[in-house]
């Protein structure tokens, strides 16, 4: 097909400009801009506003918090309304999604903070409320992958809600607000370290920031081929975006045993587990009975022919009584203290034994197979390999919500699956697409904080005209790496950026404001979260305090958090103004 063709016929949008709603949306707000300008008594016209675009750094909690803080502050000093584009990684999209909630959240933002903070000081989501959720999940989506668990077991402990809201319900609720970007990563480029890894998913569409290759934001997880939509799924929920967007929140073992304990919380409440289950049951049962009576009526089920019905083995076990079920809910707990153990370097032995006496007791003496897949437990075993081979005797012993469920999680657990949806662009052909991309009918989508911690490259693109942007960094370690790696990838991608250099002596204490400008270049404002300034002699104790890995925050914690960088804005506040001032009077000279 040639790129004529099929830029013609497609659904996918293959071009550098931006998406038409964008378009009409940049409009309005340049004059919301210029209307706030002119309340800060600062000179300027509608030909010379600036485009000023605020970034979100991932970390957590921490950036949630943080840029809501931040946010609060821009707020009361009069600049929110300066803010064309808003984009986040990670927890600072955790903020965005409570947000854009709201229609035209920047009119009211402190009653809108007031009830995030509620929320995220507040009770905690429900194991019941999980359970549904996950179910949802689980059986409403082509690909279930470990960010779905993460979304319903992790996100939820730091958002405290289900936010089952779309994109797309957003449509016209925000002409008021900044442009939201959410951004991720494609993790096969990443890996591989060609084609594009840069993706933005906007209230618009989702897509390739650099290549340009676009799909409507309704579609994107549905089945593509060749530029037309073979299937429409359900569209992503926002529970499901923010775990799409933050789940790099340590290296993978921190992960995997932070999702371990997470699936042990849940499916240790036994009663629940199997309340489940007899639920599923009866409702395999009904089925069966319903399409027995639609054969036995002769009713034409497809096509004008009788189908032959297949028969549904309503009762899994060959012997279906609760002591049955038990051995295979208590073998699936000890699976999961199994692989615990061996990521905490202690000896699973025990548990091991355990899991093969069940095991000879389910199959009535008949388990010699599995028993011999299954390597002797000890300190150096390969859970991978265990864990898949008791998965998949289980799946032939019961098929039956939950438990189809938690041995599919251990699956992916062990596979590493995280962001997996259908590749819009496969076998596309276009010469502005990297050839990597239209390869395979399913991509993987992760955490941007992986490649790079701070969302530079959406707002970077040309189409964009960006002249001022405002990096708030709530990263962990070297405060000063994420302006640093955007500087080197764009020299390498030759994208207009200034050159940075930090002095010797603020790598260990930063500051709380530095600029970097070039010649035609956007200039870059960026703003560590923990600073001498606002922290003083006290810096390691808050760096401390506030560890990306660590459990929701109390009240206290957030309510400090939120005024130590709030700090970082009232503190700068006429910084900021200079160089908003500064934009204007390069873009009056340009013009």
């Amino acid at each position: 097909m040639s790129a004529s063709k099929c830029r013609k016929s497609s659904e996918v949008r293959i071009e550098p400009s931006l998406n038409k709603s964008e378009q009409e949306f940049v409009a309005r707000r340049r004059i919301s801009v210029l209307q706030s300008l002119q309340k800060l008594s600062t000179p300027c016209n509608q030909e010379n506003v600036p485009n000023i675009a605020l970034l979100g750094s991932g970390g957590g909690q921490r950036a949630m918090v943080g840029l809501l803080g931040c946010l609060d502050q821009l707020d009361k000093a009069g600049l929110l309304d300066c803010v064309l584009y808003l984009s986040g990684v990670s927890g600072s999209t955790w903020c965005m999604a409570s947000l854009y909630q709201e229609p035209d959240w920047s009119t009211k933002l402190q009653t809108v903070k007031d009830r995030i903070f509620s929320r995220i000081s507040g009770p905690a989501v429900s194991l019941k409320d999980k359970f549904a959720k996950l179910k949802k999940y689980f059986k409403g989506k082509d690909h279930f992958s470990l960010t779905d668990v993460w979304a319903v077991l992790a996100v939820t402990t730091f958002v405290k809600e289900i936010d089952e809201h779309t994109l797309t319900d957003q449509h016209g609720h925000n002409n008021k607000d900044p442009f939201p970007i959410y951004t991720v990563i494609d993790k096969t480029c990443k890996q591989r370290n060609n084609g594009d890894p840069w993706f933005e998913i906007t209230p618009y569409e989702a897509g390739y920031s650099l290549s340009g290759a676009f799909v409507n934001a309704s579609t994107f997880g549905s089945q593509f081929h060749q530029g037309s939509r073979k299937s429409q799924l359900n569209e992503f929920d926002m529970l499901y975006l923010q775990a799409l967007c933050g789940s790099a929140l340590a290296d993978e073992l921190e992960i995997m045993k932070m999702l371990w304990q997470k699936i042990k919380e849940l499916f240790q409440q036994k009663d629940l587990v199997l309340e489940e289950y007899k639920k599923d049951q009866q409702e395999r049962s009904q089925e069966a009975k319903g399409k027995e009576k639609e054969s036995a009526l002769g009713i034409n089920l497809q096509g004008g022919f009788k189908v032959k019905l297949p028969e549904i083995n309503v009762f899994p076990f060959k012997d279906s009584n609760s002591a049955s079920v038990d051995k295979c809910y208590q073998m699936l707990m000890n699976l999961v203290d199994m692989n615990l153990a061996v990521l905490n370097g202690k000896d699973p032995s025990a548990l091991d034994e355990s899991i093969r006496a069940k095991l000879n007791d389910l199959s009535g003496g008949q388990s010699q197979r599995i028993l011999d897949k299954l390597r002797p437990a000890d300190k150096t075993l390969c859970m991978k390999n265990y864990t898949k081979e008791l998965c998949n005797f289980l799946t032939d012993q019961i098929n039956l919500w939950p438990f189809d469920a938690w041995m599919y999680i251990c699956t992916c657990m062990d596979l590493w699956i995280w962001g997996r949806n259908y590749n819009f662009l496969h076998d596309i052909t276009d010469e502005a697409v990297p050839s990597t991309l239209p390869k395979g009918d399913t991509r993987d989508y992760i955490d941007a904080g992986l490649l790079l911690n701070s969302p530079y490259f959406s707002v970077l693109r040309k189409e964009r005209n960006v002249d001022l942007i405002i990096s708030l960094d709530f990263s962990e370690g070297d405060p000063f790496l994420t302006v640093k790696d955007a500087a080197e990838m764009c020299r390498k991608l030759n994208i207009p950026f200034p050159q940075v250099n930090i002095p010797n002596q603020d790598i260990e204490k930063p500051k709380d404001f530095y600029v970097f400008k070039g010649q035609n270049t956007p200039t870059v404002i960026h703003i560590p979260l923990f600073n001498v300034v606002n922290c003083g002699d006290k810096l390691e104790d808050w760096r401390k305090k506030y560890r990306t890995f660590q459990g929701a925050y109390s009240t206290e914690m957030i309510t400090d958090l939120m005024n130590v960088a709030g700090k970082n804005i009232s503190n700068c506040k006429e910084k900021l103004m200079e160089e908003i001032s500064a934009a204007i009077g390069q873009k009056t000279c340009s013009c």
